[in-house]
């Protein structure tokens, strides 16, 4: 079990407010609809967030990305297998006449595991065309596109995250909560 929060006695990858708590199959649907997610490393003492576009393949349970053969990312992966991944997306600001209230809509998954460098050119060649498919839908090599040659798979890294624990999150209310004693705030800050 994951070393506990010292504020709240939880494993550090749990949900602390369990009414936001989403699935497995919402979060198999929301991998598969978020554009961007991050990607944590860590190199000695120093954490690294790495920005990627990314495939989430529910038959193996792992994502997929891809960057340059050399660079932080590899190095860190190589030095240490254990990441964080996040995927989130963002509704409107929720402002409220209550300080501790505003809020924001909002909707993520964190995945923990490990990550390896995909080093079998016919599962490469799988993940990149999956990565294609996820962002470029109906496009086919061969027909859309120029097929992926030896000497491009020569210069990328491709990585595969194997997923161990993950968590979903939904907070999208529609409005915060507000003090009836206060005055109600102006439509301008409402958007």
């Amino acid at each position: 079990m994951a070393e506990g929060n010292r504020f709240t006695n939880n494993p550090l990858n749990s949900i602390l407010r369990s009414k936001y708590a989403r699935d497995d199959d919402w979060m198999r649907d929301f991998l598969g609809r978020a554009r961007i997610g991050h990607v944590a490393t860590q190199s000695g003492n120093q954490p690294f967030i790495t920005p990627v576009t990314f495939w989430y393949d529910p038959g193996m349970h792992e994502i997929y990305f891809h960057t340059n053969i050399v660079g932080r990312l590899r190095a860190n992966s190589e030095g240490n297998a254990r990441v964080c991944f996040e995927a989130s997306k963002a509704g409107k600001a929720l402002p409220s006449n209550i300080a501790l209230n505003f809020s924001i809509q909002y909707e993520s998954v964190v995945a923990f595991g490990n990550i390896r460098i995909v080093e079998d050119e016919v599962e490469m060649r799988r993940i990149l065309n999956g990565l294609i498919a996820r962002y470029f839908p109906g496009m086919k090599p061969g027909e859309h596109y120029r097929p992926i040659t030896p000497n491009e798979l020569r210069v990328t890294a491709v990585f595969a995250i194997t997923i161990d624990s993950w968590s979903g999150k939904r907070n999208w209310k529609h409005e915060a909560k507000e003090d009836e004693d206060w005055p109600k705030l102006e439509d301008q800050w409402f958007q």
